[in-house]
């Protein structure tokens, strides 16, 4: 078995490994320090959580250990994705150089240019950066890269992600060509292919795990999940983890929560920390100062649930994290692996549930496809109270007398007003048949009036002619002329 004595690396820095509790090498440090130490160009392809930190700055320390920087000229530069990701190796950087004189700069946002660039005036050994940050100052002329001797990329899958592949590409621009390089990745997308073509000189590649792999000491789980309506799913989705996180007891000594977007990390933080569950959100829009003070807090124990967006999911060094919550199914199928891996990690035990809705089956589909392997399933703890509550209205409903109406009072029939005493009595009148038109209803209603008005003025016989001749009708022309 491989020590870290056997890899030619600085007493100084031995000493500081054996101080931290380290022994042995990882597979991906054993594989990448001895021909990082002989100025080769390294290409690491490994899981998350398998010490890739280590594996370049334990070198990185051994070769800088003789030599002085100059101002506003870095001897390395080491770039990351992420402000956590960076100040995380910054740590790892004070640790295992302690006995050694480096000084080392960290450029992330979130903090003053000014300190910033009182720190590079007087020379660094070890420049921390994110590309963001790196090209603000080069653009303001604090910052000369034609001293670089050693360039680490970390995280590059990460990198491409986050649009940072351009930025890399002009800072490797900037650097000399006779640079070493070390470039470390999770995945090999055909993007980082490319530019390891590019601006790598032949070099060794370690790969100590398939890629985009899960470690095998966590356990895994997936709850399929269906709202009972629409605008409730969301509500139910964060009872579902609540009843999640409760199943799990005194196991769930804490955990990181991941949400796809960060109005949602604000949220299910909010929901968590009304129902008494101790939890606090991070994210890119947060201060920087709050979300250090969130992180260690987390690292400390003082707090118990983390909620995060993919922002904490990369680099985040938390030994003893016990559970991972996927409150959503991430949108790339290498997320999952990368969030996944904030647990289990240095061969502890650790447990991944995620909560998956029917949009996001196509995703989960990827997620199996990529890890080669079906995630075991877990009951919906709503399920059965849900079944209970469906019930219980159908015997309530089956108890319950029907409403009865009160019965309608017979309606007294309208006298009707005795007809009109003729001499003649009124011949009856056949009824016509009713028709369905329209235009049939108007002749009806028209001759039904003009019946009834005849039958006001003495039935429908027609009066004054025959029988009932006037009687000047009668009269000759010359006796009406005389009368």
């Amino acid at each position: 078995m491989t020590k870290f004595s056997d890899l030619n690396l600085n007493s100084k820095v031995l000493k500081a490994i054996e101080e931290a509790g380290y022994e042995t090498p990882t597979p991906i440090q054993a594989g990448a320090i001895p021909p990082a130490l002989e100025g080769r160009d390294v290409l690491g392809i490994a899981q998350t959580g398998t010490g890739k930190t280590a594996s370049f700055t334990l070198p990185l320390i051994t070769m800088l250990a003789r030599g002085r920087a100059r101002a506003r000229m870095p001897r390395s530069l080491v770039l990351c994705p992420t402000r956590e990701l960076a100040a995380q190796v910054a740590e790892n950087f004070d640790t295992y150089a302690k006995h050694v004189k480096l000084t080392k700069a960290l450029l992330i946002g979130g903090v003053s240019f000014k300190e910033q660039d009182i720190l590079i005036d007087k020379g660094v050994d070890v420049l921390i950066a994110t590309p963001g940050r790196l090209l603000d100052h080069f653009e303001r002329g604090k910052l000369i890269l034609n001293d670089v001797k050693v360039m680490v990329v970390d995280e590059a899958d990460r990198m491409l992600d986050m649009g940072f592949i351009p930025d890399i590409e002009r800072i490797f621009g900037l650097t000399p060509f006779t640079r070493q390089t070390l470039f470390f990745s999770a995945t090999m997308a055909p993007e980082i292919e490319r530019i390891t073509n590019t601006f790598l000189s032949n070099p060794e590649r370690i790969e100590v795990a398939r890629q985009a792999t899960a470690s095998e000491t966590i356990e895994q789980g997936v709850v399929m999940f269906k709202g009972s309506r629409k605008d409730r799913e969301a509500s139910e989705k964060r009872k579902v983890l609540r009843m999640l996180i409760d199943a799990e007891g005194e196991k769930c000594t804490n955990a990181i929560i991941f949400c796809n977007r960060k109005t949602d990390v604000d949220i299910v933080a909010k929901s968590l920390t009304k129902y008494k569950y101790d939890a606090a959100p991070i994210h890119g829009d947060l201060d920087q100062s709050q979300r250090t003070r969130t992180l260690e807090g987390f690292r400390n124990g003082d707090l118990r649930f983390l909620v995060a967006s993919d922002v904490a999911a990369r680099g985040l060094d938390v030994p003893s994290v016990s559970h991972v919550f996927n409150f959503d199914v991430p949108s790339h199928a290498e997320d999952y692996v990368h969030r996944i891996g904030r647990t289990g990690r240095a061969g502890r035990d650790g447990k991944a549930i995620m909560i998956c809705v029917p949009r996001d089956e196509r995703n989960f589909e990827d997620i199996e496809k990529l890890i080669q392997k079906a995630i075991p399933r877990i009951d919906n703890p709503l399920a059965k109270g849900r079944s209970e509550a469906a019930e219980a209205p159908k015997d309530a409903a089956e108890e319950k007398p029907k409403a009865t109406r009160a019965p309608r009072a017979p309606r007294t029939p309208k006298a009707e007003p005795a007809p009109a005493e003729t001499t003649t009595a009124p011949e009856p009148v056949a009824e016509k048949p009713k028709s369905t038109s329209s235009r049939s209803r108007s002749s009806s209603s028209s001759r039904s009036r003009s019946s009834s008005s005849r039958d006001e003025r003495g039935g429908n016989k027609v009066v004054g002619l025959g029988d009932h001749t006037p009687s000047f009708i009668e009269l000759s022309f010359e006796e009406r002329r005389a009368s």
